[in-house]
């Protein structure tokens, strides 16, 4: 018996031993290219005084640090309000970009801006949080009640009440559509 309790516990102080397992590392990995936060079907508010101004949702969000960027992809949606907190605006694209210093927002891939009378479609656009207005150089088709317009480069509030297409290749009417 004293033999068996003598070997147990040789065999128990054995096992305990100070040897550290040390993980693999891959020399590989850049470290400044991991986001500092990473979420799936993420939802962020907005808000300026208590009061809701936007509310984005991504179907993937990545934060960056470093280059004090987010990136959205997997989707994108953003809601826009005004200031009784109404829902006036959405956008949709399926990935985009937010520029953390200015708060700029780039929507790329299938973009589409709705109010409730007017469309907006592009490949690409830029929100500009400094005077709230959403501008592209790119293609645009902008169909309201009275016209569809096609040409390069917009500008608008975000509310799509007052825009501007700056060269102008198609304009129709809409009750010849």
């Amino acid at each position: 018996m004293r033999i068996l309790l003598f070997a147990l516990i040789l065999l128990m102080l054995t096992s305990c031993s100070d040897q550290k397992v040390k993980p693999s590392i891959n020399p590989s990995l850049n470290v400044e290219e991991l986001p500092a936060q990473e979420s799936w079907d993420a939802t962020v508010f907005f808000s300026d005084s208590g009061k809701t101004t936007a509310i984005l949702k991504a179907g993937h969000l990545r934060m960056f640090s470093e280059k004090r960027e987010t990136l959205l992809d997997k989707g994108i949606k953003v809601d826009f309000y005004n200031e009784e907190e109404i829902k006036t605006t959405t956008l949709t694209a399926e990935r985009g970009r937010v520029d953390d210093a200015t708060r700029d927002l780039y929507a790329m891939d299938s973009v589409v801006v709705e109010s409730d009378s007017t469309t907006i479609q592009t490949d690409e656009l830029k929100w500009r949080n400094s005077d709230k207005k959403i501008v592209s150089d790119k293609f645009v088709t902008i169909i309201s009640p009275k016209e569809k317009i096609q040409g390069y480069g917009f500008e608008s509030d975000q509310h799509l009440q007052n825009y501007v297409i700056y060269n102008i290749t198609y304009v129709t009417r809409r009750d010849t559509l």
